[in-house]
């Protein structure tokens, strides 16, 4: 291989010949570029198609490096009804109910109190209002998420909301022997149905057995 020089006295250029160590120099850096060339041009195509980033991983620093643990986010635990709740649990699942039930629910859709339509300032007292309203809320939830679609809430309103209030207002319901006159606050819990018969009746025959059973004497 050979490059041009300055041109002699008669105007032709002498031609300059390049040592074997230099041209093998040459031709290897060439290659090399051409190597790095298309590596980048890879990673730009894999780039390109490779899916979005996942938030969390980049608040992982070492995220990237083989060897160390995946990051997975929890997955939330599954909503349980409020009287299978316990304790604190069952606690604070019924104070974020209430929040949602004054300044919300009842805010927009409690209407007037009266007779037809009764309402009671505790009915974090009566636990069947409390289940009842307490799986509206749920699916509240579930059909306000965008995943619902756009007749989430419509479906919601349609097949949840009538229904329970309903229920939970309905002039002979659960809250009917409490507040009717907004003027006059007024709580009262129904009695309900006691054991049956059959079972008041088994535990009497239970108590008879295992008061013959007793020593003499023991009774006194």
């Amino acid at each position: 291989m050979s490059e041009s020089a300055d041109p002699r006295h008669g105007g032709e250029i002498e031609p300059v010949r390049l040592p074997e160590g230099d041209l093998e120099s040459i031709e290897a850096s060439v290659r090399k570029l051409l190597d790095q060339s298309a590596e980048q041009a890879r990673l730009i195509d894999t780039l390109a198609s490779a899916p979005p980033a996942d938030p969390m991983a980049a608040s992982m620093p070492f995220a990237g490096f083989p060897g160390m643990p995946s990051y997975a986010a929890p997955a939330p635990p599954d909503p349980k009804p409020i009287l299978e709740l316990e304790g604190e649990e069952f606690e604070d699942e019924l104070a974020a109910l209430t929040d949602w039930v004054d300044d919300h629910l009842m805010d927009v859709y409690g209407a007037e109190i009266t007779t037809a339509a009764p309402w009671c300032d505790q009915w974090q007292e009566h636990l069947d209002v409390v289940a009842w309203l307490h799986a509206l809320w749920l699916a509240y939830q579930q059909h306000k998420d965008p995943e619902a679609g756009l007749s989430g809430m419509a479906v919601w309103h349609r097949d949840y909301l009538t229904h329970c209030l309903a229920y939970v207002r309905a002039p002979g319901g659960p809250l009917s022997a409490c507040q009717t006159d907004p003027e006059r606050p007024e709580h009262r819990l129904l009695r309900g149905p006691g054991p049956s018969a059959k079972s008041t009746a088994r535990e009497a025959e239970t108590q008879q057995s295992d008061a013959g059973s007793l020593p003499v004497g023991a009774a006194t």
